[in-house]
């Protein structure tokens, strides 16, 4: 079968327990099924449990080393220092405990990134950081236009690789990475939205930090984030840190400084349930077996996104009722995106009809998945005209 196709014939039997083929799962930019195999590895954690008890850290720690693996592929760096946690915040936490946010209070963002960063930061900038939200639109400008924003009281910019509302891909992140690198300013880039449907590689901003997780588009399941670190992360002291940072000095643990291992376990938390790991690692072999490379993922994401594009305009409805960007489908990620006054509305009916979907403000969106078909999109698409005609 022709890449970019529709691949369902071959992948639909192997989510079986999330019964994709006869479910209009159109959350995907959310939470995406698990293969099957995903079971396996909860059984595994509960086995090596079972048998190893607090030995089991040992295969624990390989599956670990698995996941990393699976998330470097994604990343197109090999040799790529990552550190894991079971969501985001942990690692932007660590992350921003690192700045000397007393020299330099100013943190640039966007009035688009998701709520892990949304929030976090407001609550920052009411405690008295200077925290500069600029307009995610236009997406194509925002990386020039944080560039221009920079100064010498700017600790870090955060942003997104494509927004989690509009689906837009925000280019120039290697401009904005140099410039910050010549202020001497930290970028963290969150990438959760991009790995999977959207090619991204680390190799244009070796000096950025860069997060995500495989909770939407990799299949992964909760608990499974992690933070590439960039080279000079060696020299940082994160503020908040977990006993897993000295996890393999313990016994030399002595009162004075507290001191730091380089690498990625400069950046651990502390105890966690280390079966979201072996069900990771066991989609990440899944996607290994069934070819779903980041190539193929891109292919597969601009022919669904695509077709939905062209199914909802083909709908007809007014402007003022339901939109879409009608950019060049290469701007967008892995989801359709349509602006209506109405879109918790509209999510709430298409839910009581069968079609899954989620609504962000007044986004509604549309996930597809490599598991479904075209037809189970036109299917989803005839709900929605039906609703907006």
């Amino acid at each position: 079968m022709e890449a970019g196709t529709d691949q369902s014939a071959r992948l639909a039997p192997h989510y079986s327990n999330f019964g994709v083929s006869h479910r209009l799962l159109l959350s995907g930019h959310s939470h995406q099924a698990w293969p099957d195999v995903a079971m396996e590895g909860i059984a595994e954690a509960f086995d090596d449990a079972a048998q190893q008890v607090d030995e089991k850290w040992n295969r624990a720690f390989v599956k670990a080393e698995r996941l990393r693996n699976g998330f470097r592929v994604f990343l197109g760096e090999p040799d790529a220092e990552i550190a894991l946690a079971p969501n985001t915040h942990e690692l932007v936490l660590r992350f921003l405990s690192c700045l000397d946010l007393r020299a330099r209070p100013r943190l640039i963002t966007s009035d688009g990134e998701f709520h892990t960063l949304r929030r976090q930061l407001a609550r920052l900038a009411e405690e008295g950081l200077d925290v500069v939200r600029l307009p995610a639109a236009p997406a194509d400008t925002l990386a020039e236009r944080m560039a221009d924003a920079l100064d010498d009281r700017t600790s870090a910019v955060l942003v997104s690789a494509v927004l989690f509302e509009t689906s837009r891909i925000v280019p120039g992140l290697d401009f904005l990475a140099e410039e910050c690198r010549l202020r001497g300013v930290e970028l963290l880039v969150d990438a959760y939205h991009a790995l999977g449907p959207v090619p991204f590689s680390t190799a244009g901003i070796p000096n950025a930090w860069v997060v995500g997780g495989g909770y939407k588009y990799l299949q992964l399941g909760e608990g499974n984030c992690f933070m590439r670190l960039p080279r000079h992360a060696d020299t940082f002291r994160p503020v908040i840190t977990g006993w897993y940072a000295e996890f393999a000095e313990l016994s030399e643990h002595h009162d004075g400084l507290v001191g730091y291992p380089l690498g990625s376990a400069r950046f651990a938390g502390s105890t966690y349930d280390p079966t979201s790991h072996y069900r990771g690692a066991r989609v990440f072999d899944f996607f290994a077996e069934h070819g779903l490379t980041p190539h193929l993922l891109r292919k597969v994401a601009l022919h669904q996104v695509g077709l939905l594009a062209s199914l909802f305009d083909q709908i007809g409805a007014p402007d003022d009722m339901i939109t879409r960007d009608r950019a060049p489908g290469e701007n967008f990620g892995g989801f359709l995106s349509l602006r209506t006054p109405h879109a918790q509305r509209l999510q709430a009916q298409l839910t009581e009809r069968g079609v899954l979907t989620d609504a962000r403000g007044d986004y509604l969106r549309f996930g597809p998945a490599p598991y479904l078909s075209d037809r189970q999109l036109e299917a989803a698409m005839d709900v929605l005209a039906r609703l907006v005609t």
